[in-house]
Parts: structure tokens; C-alpha cells; sequence
């Protein structure tokens, strides 16, 4: 009797690149608008974000200047709390993945 003799196969393992990074699955987006001052835009988003006046007033020029920026990544959850309170004083924003 005479056998064949096969290799195992052999199992390819995946390729992980180390620079991968962890992005958070959702965003809030805010909206310019005609009806708020640039100065309680900014107040808004400190409480918001939990930002300082200077990042705020980012957000702020980059929304008056782009129509819209994206002010916080995160959980849904989290971002559905920032969305509400920037909403407070009726800002527009959404809540995107």
C-alpha cells in the first residue's frame, strides 16, 4: 500500500497594520444659522463639549465660515448629550455615524 504523503495545510494569518487607529462611530455636526451671536455659540459649546473659550471659538469661526463643522466624536450616547445641549438654546445640529 503505498500512501501519499500531503503537507498540512497551513493557515494564513492576517496582516494587522499597527497603525490602525480607533475612530468613535458617531459625530456631532453643528449647523450655522442667522438667528444666534457668535458669543453664545461659544458659551453653548463650552458646556457642551467641555471645551476651552479658544476651541469653541474654533468650532464657532469654522461653522460661520464652512456652514458646519463637526464639534464631538463619540458614543452615541454621548453625542446624543451634546447634541441636546447645544439644542437648548436652539442650535441645529445632527447626530451622524
Amino acid at each position: 500500500m503505498i500512501l501519499n504523503e500531503q503537507k498540512p495545510f497551513e493557515i494564513e494569518k492576517p496582516e494587522i497594520d499597527e497603525e490602525t487607529t480607533t475612530r468613535f462611530p458617531y459625530q456631532v455636526v453643528l449647523y450655522n444659522d442667522d438667528h444666534h451671536t457668535f458669543e453664545e455659540v461659544i458659551i453653548q459649546l463650552m458646556k457642551a463639549v467641555n471645551c476651552s473659550f479658544e476651541k469653541a471659538r474654533d468650532f464657532a469661526f469654522e461653522v460661520h465660515v464652512k456652514g458646519k463643522a463637526i464639534v464631538f466624536n463619540g458614543s452615541l450616547e454621548d453625542c446624543l448629550k451634546v447634541s441636546s445641549i447645544l439644542e437648548e438654546i436652539a442650535l441645529h445640529t445632527q447626530v451622524i455615524s
